[in-house]
């Protein structure tokens, strides 16, 4: 039998759901600790896992002018910069888009992605404009 052509990544297969619930429940205390460290430095949370219709953002924090749109990533082995394909930086940066454009607080002067990269047993990586929306 001739070994087939690579078209992609492979397909994972079904995950156990036990296995699924714990890679979840891993995420939401990747999202905690991400406030809690934003918080200690300095950041109020403005919204936390919130839906648009054009995509979701992880955290919404502000410092002063600066307002921060984080994207949490955790694994189970410490995740790289570039976890964050294209499309889900136009995705998250068209989710900011529509979260200001409902904001009418003009101190809102400046715009950030930032990148919070979580994994057991490792020190938080807060990777502040980790990409820019004309990127």
């Amino acid at each position: 039998m001739a070994a087939r052509p690579h078209l992609g990544r492979p397909h994972p297969g079904p995950q156990h759901p036990d296995r699924r619930r714990a890679a979840q429940r891993f995420g939401r205390l990747a999202e905690h600790a991400a406030r809690l460290l934003l918080r200690f430095k300095g950041y109020s949370i403005l919204a936390c896992d919130l839906r648009t219709p054009v995509g979701e953002i992880d955290i919404v924090a502000r410092r002063g002018a600066v307002v921060a749109f984080v994207e949490v990533k955790s694994r189970a082995r410490a995740p790289d910069a570039d976890t964050l394909s294209p499309a889900q930086r136009r995705r998250i940066v068209r989710a900011a888009e529509a979260f200001l454009s409902r904001q009418q607080d003009p101190r809102l002067e400046c715009v950030r992605f930032d990148l919070m990269l979580m994994a057991p047993w490792r020190w938080p990586r807060h990777i502040r404009d980790a990409w820019r929306a004309d990127d």
